[in-house]
This record gives structure tokens, C-alpha cells and sequence, in this order.
């Protein structure tokens, strides 16, 4: 079945249903007991109709009865699509001022990932390579931990919570088959996936695509926006992301409301059609997209990746092909990516309608400098030069938070590992790992991480590829 298209068995929902029906579905359940609701809002067509449905049914009812909060959370992992951030952030300040004037139970929440999980902090700071298919790392930290997070906080005060998703059957047959594995018999409700004391409601489960517009195209939204502007978003789009609390939730892929940085598919049709509808200054951010798209090129991975995983070990493909399965991206390369996207945000505040556009924060700017310099070698500290020669500006850096060495000690050291043949990397690990150490009240530890790092693979890839070959003939005979 695909996505979306709505076959012969996949009636109308208002062939069975009436508009009031719905609503009052909504008001037994909401009703019914104490448990707080947490509603998912992505901004997308979907979760749209499934807020504006709660929001008119509720609004039925008399303001005594409206006494349990409805939590709106929205995910912003902070690489989404300019244009549709500035949508939601509208619509979240719409929806809180409407709760104010019509007395409904609405409180709407921005949730971020932390610092130590963002796009720019994994990739940049650690060399994770752009996401694909099969390593596709974003999607918990940026989506899935905030928003649990957020919903495990409501159960710690409550016991329980209702989560409302605006998810449909006839999505896809993988959707319909996971809404079925966790439903209750005998009630509307489903049992979470993953998060004890969460219970999932699914006001719009058997709404087909033609219902969802239809709904959307009739019934003007109730905090003011204009829905025909959410239709305008939708032209040449493959779908919305949603709230994701699983990992059976969708990615986002090539859908209209994902990050600008996806690299999941093969092009982001999304923002070329944002460019060719009037967004041209939107082409920088789709040239920094498709150049971490290009790193995930077979023939390009020995030049940008390194040897070793990130735990130190090599490891090999698993066809039988004899060939090294490549780590993170190299400092070096990380250096570039990172100057490609200051260069980035600083055409994009210039062409753009936003001049303070953060595409990078300097939280996470400070982040990837820690991790620089306490778990990558970086003694040149190079995010300071590189944001002033990309900017033209300085931040407030600390300087007293990492160690002394610089680019002087760090030409010293290269020169004596050459002359002794040791790898230079093997001593600043070393280095660094009794940097870190000063003033622990248990120096005992120390000796844990030197050895973490001395069993470490320190051999050359000639070396190491030679080894795995003869390895390969002994199996062979």
C-alpha cells in the first residue's frame, strides 16, 4: 500500500462518523479521568488536525469542565527548515494567546535536544558521519530524548499521562501494524511503546489523507492561523515528520517538516521546492546539505574518515570483502565542515530575511571546542581562528577550562613521534588523559584510561589490511 493513497477499503472516516461524533469521542476521553494530556504538534497537516479537533471539542465544553491541562509540545532539533520554524514559533505564540482569550486549558512547549546531543555538536565535535539509512544516529537524540523527557517529567508528577498523536492507519501498512500491536482491547487507548505510564490516544487513526484536507479546508483553525497557508506549504511535499517518541515512529526523510541537514535520501526535494517557490536565499543551506550528502560517497570515506571507530578498533565489512568499515569523520575534515557552515550562516543572514539566523549556537560552538581539544588532539584549538576568519567576529571563550599546550608543543611532539616512530596521536591521547586527571581525589582511575588508550589499534592500515589477508587465506585453506 502506498503512503498516503487512500484505496477502496480505506472509507472516509464522516462515512460512519459525524464531526460531532469525533468531538464527542474526545470529550469522553478527556473527561473520563485525572491523567494530564501531552498533545504532539509538528506543524504538519496531520498533527494540525488533531489539535484543532481536541481544541473545538473542548471548547464545547463548560469552563469548569476544561480543568485538565493540555500540554502542546513541539520538537525543534535545531537544524529545522528555517521557513517551518518560523511557522510553528508563529503558531505556538497564536495558540497560547487564544488559550488566554477563550479560557481553554492550552500551554504550549518548545523542547530542544541538549547540547551534548545536537546535529552540529555529534557530527562536527565528534566526526559522526551525515546520517543515512543504515546509521541513522539523529533521530534519537534530536527528537526522541526530548520529547521523552518531557513526558517522563508528566509522569513523575501524575502517575499517567495521556499522549495524543496525530498519527493515521492508512499512512502505511508498518504504521496500522504497529497502532494495532499496542491498542487495549475494549478501550480508545494504546499502551505506549516504550514509556511506562504513558497511554497513546489517536483521535485521527482512521482518517484518510482526503479527510485530513477536507477536515482542514472547512474548518477555519480556532487560534487564528490560516489553514490554506498550511496547504501552500504542502505543494510538492511527501508528508510531515512527526512528533517522534519511538523508534517506530518515521523518520523524517524527504518529508516537508525535516531537517534542512537530512541526508537520508538521495535529494531534499523539500528545499528545492522552497528555492523555486521565491525562497532563493535558501540555496546556501541546500549547498551545505548536499555537500554532507556527498561524504557518504564509497570513494571519498578513506580521505575524510578515519582508520578506527570511536572506541579505537577497527572493524571490517561484513560481505567478506576484507575491507574496513571507516570511523568518524577526521579532525581535519570536521575543521572544514565547520567553516563551510559559518561561511553558510553568514550568507543566509546577509540574503535572508532573519540577519540574526543561528544555523550553529555558540553553546554548541563551546561544545565541539571542549571536545576538540579533551578527546580529539586539537592543541591548536582551532574553533576561535575559524570562527574569526569565517566571521569576522569573536565570542567570549574560556580560556581556562582545558589545558596549556598549544600549536608550539603540538609541532615538538610531531617531530620527536616521527623521530622515535611512534604515532603522534598515540602521546597527545596520553597527554590528554592526565590533563584530565589533575586534581581527581582518586588517581587510581588514571591507569584505567591509559590502558583504554594503549589497547587502542595503533597500527598502520597497510599494516592492518596485511594482517587481514593472511587471516582471510588461513580461513580459506
Amino acid at each position: 500500500m502506498v503512503a498516503d493513497t487512500p484505496s477502496k477499503q480505506e472509507a472516509s472516516v464522516f462515512e460512519r462518523m459525524t464531526l460531532k461524533d469525533i468531538h464527542q469521542e474526545i470529550q469522553h476521553v478527556y473527561a473520563s479521568d485525572d491523567r494530564p494530556w501531552v498533545i504532539g504538534y509538528s506543524g504538519g497537516k496531520d498533527s494540525t488536525t488533531s489539535l484543532q479537533l481536541i481544541w473545538y471539542a473542548l471548547s464545547e465544553l463548560p469552563v469548569e469542565k476544561r480543568r485538565k491541562t493540555v500540554h502542546v509540545i513541539s520538537t525543534d532539533t535545531l537544524v529545522e527548515t528555517p521557513v517551518i520554524v518560523d511557522y510553528i514559533n508563529t503558531t505556538l505564540k497564536l495558540i497560547d494567546k487564544a488559550a488566554t482569550t477563550q479560557s481553554m486549558p492550552f500551554q504550549t512547549y518548545k523542547l530542544q535536544p541538549v547540547i551534548n546531543d545536537t546535529f552540529w555538536v555529534n557530527l562536527i565535535g565528534r566526526g559522526y558521519p551525515a546520517p543515512q539509512k543504515t546509521f541513522r544516529w539523529c533521530t534519537e537524540r534530536m527528537k526522541i530524548n526530548p520529547a521523552d523527557r518531557f513526558i517522563t517529567e508528566q509522569v513523575s508528577q501524575h502517575g499517567e499521562v495521556i499522549l495524543v498523536l496525530g498519527i493515521r492507519k492508512s499512512e502505511s501498512m508498518t504504521r496500522s501494524q504497529v497502532m494495532s500491536l499496542h491498542e487495549i482491547k475494549g478501550s480508545i487507548l494504546s499502551r505506549h511503546s516504550t514509556l511506562p505510564g504513558a497511554y497513546v490516544y489517536t483521535p485521527i487513526k482512521d482518517f484518510n489523507i482526503n479527510d485530513v484536507w477536507t477536515y482542514l479546508l472547512q474548518n477555519k483553525s480556532p487560534w487564528g492561523n490560516n489553514n490554506r497557508d498550511l496547504v501552500a506549504l504542502y505543494q510538492s511535499a511527501q508528508g510531515e515528520c512527526p512528533l517522534v517518541v519511538d523508534d517506530t515512529t518515521p523518520s523524517c526523510g524527504n518529508s516537508r517538516f525535516g531537517c534542512w541537514v537530512c541526508t537520508v535520501v538521495e535529494r531534499d526535494k523539500t528545499m528545492e521546492s522552497l528555492i523555486d517557490s521565491g525562497q532563493e536565499w535558501m540555496e546556501p543551506l541546500l549547498e551545505l546539505r548536499d555537500f554532507l550528502a556527498s561524504t557518504q560517497d564509497p570513494e571519498k570515506k578513506h580521505l575524510i574518515r578515519e582508520l578506527k571507530r570511536r572506541m579505537g578498533y577497527v572493524s571490517f565489512k561484513s560481505d567478506g570483502s576484507g575491507k574496513i568499515t571507516r570511523g568518524p569523520y577526521k579532525l581535519e575534515f570536521c575543521k572544514e565542515i565547520l567553516k563551510r557552515l559559518l561561511q553558510t550562516e553568514m550568507r543566509v543572514r546577509k540574503e535572508g530575511p532573519n540577519p540574526n539566523l543561528n544555523l550553529i549556537l555558540p553553546d554548541e560552538l563551546h561544545a565541539i571546542r571542549r571536545i576538540w581539544r579533551t578527546e580529539r588532539g586539537d592543541w591548536e584549538d582551532s574553533v576561535p581562528t575559524i570562527y574569526r576568519e569565517a566571521t569576522g567576529k569573536e565570542l567570549q571563550w574560556n580560556k581556562d577550562d582545558i589545558g596549556t599546550f598549544g600549536v608550539h608543543e603540538a609541532k615538538i611532539l610531531e617531530e620527536l613521534a616521527c623521530k622515535y616512530d611512534i604515532p603522534s596521536r598515540l602521546v597527545t591521547k596520553l597527554i590528554d588523559v592526565e590533563l584530565q586527571s589533575q586534581g581527581m581525589s582518586k588517581r587510581a582511575s588514571v591507569f584505567g584510561k591509559i590502558e583504554k588508550v594503549l589497547s587502542e589499534e595503533w597500527r598502520t592500515e597497510e599494516q592492518i589490511l596485511q594482517e587481514r589477508q593472511e587471516e582471510m587465506a588461513r580461513d580459506v585453506q
